[in-house]
Order: structure tokens, then sequence, then C-alpha cells
């Protein structure tokens, strides 16, 4: 269990990029839900799109080349599990994906198929 010292200095420092942990259930299964979250290939495409900055339903639906319904309703289930955020530019929902963890992720679950679709090396 942390001291109230490391969680104080956890409050105040930057966030890391890395964290050496070993999990614990709660960390494992929080990472399952995510995993699970990125499991449907539409809800992969719209993580993938938003990784790259913000976007709104109508720029979603047409990059991932799905019905606004389904986009929606994959948003609405990301947003549910804390995946990405929104805010409201006048009649308008932008999304974002939520933390940089999420977004890296995503781009090497993208970047590793590239590798398996391709047959490239793999990396060490």
């Amino acid at each position: 269990m942390a001291s109230k010292r490391d969680a104080e200095a956890l409050s105040t420092a930057a966030p890391s990029l890395a964290h050496r942990i070993d999990p614990d259930q709660a960390r494992l299964d929080a990472a399952t839900e995510t995993f699970r979250m990125l499991s449907d290939p539409t809800r992969l495409h719209i993580l993938w799109i938003l990784a790259s900055g913000e976007a709104d339903v109508s720029a979603l639906t047409e990059a991932c080349d799905a019905s606004r319904t389904a986009v929606s309703q994959h948003l609405a289930k990301l947003r549910f599990t804390g995946l990405v955020d929104t805010r409201r530019e006048g009649r308008r929902i932008i999304y974002r994906i939520r933390d940089g963890h999420l977004a890296r992720l995503v781009r090497e679950g993208l970047n590793h198929a590239d590798h398996v679709v391709t047959g490239e090396p793999t990396h060490e």
C-alpha cells in the first residue's frame, strides 16, 4: 500500500510513459476491459483516427465507412468505458481519445498488424 507521502508525490509528479508495477487484479481487469473495447474493428478504427486528433461523428462515419448509427453506438461504448472524452462545439460533439497511453496502444497494435499482414520482420 502506498504511503501518504508516495500518494502526494504522485499527485504532483508529471505523468509518466511507463509505470513499473506488478499488475494486481484491478489493473488486470482494467486492461482486459480496454482490450475488449479494442477487439471490434470499427471501434479500433475510430480510436486510430482519434489518436491523430479530434473528430465529430460525421468525420468518423466517413473515415470508417460505417453507418452513422453504428459509429454513434461505438462512440457511446467508448465514452461509457472512459476511452474517449467529448466537448461541445456549437451543436456538434467533438470526440478525442482519453490519453496518450491508449493512443500509443492503438498505434502499436496496428503497427504489429502491419508486420503480420506484410510479413515484415518483427522488432527486438
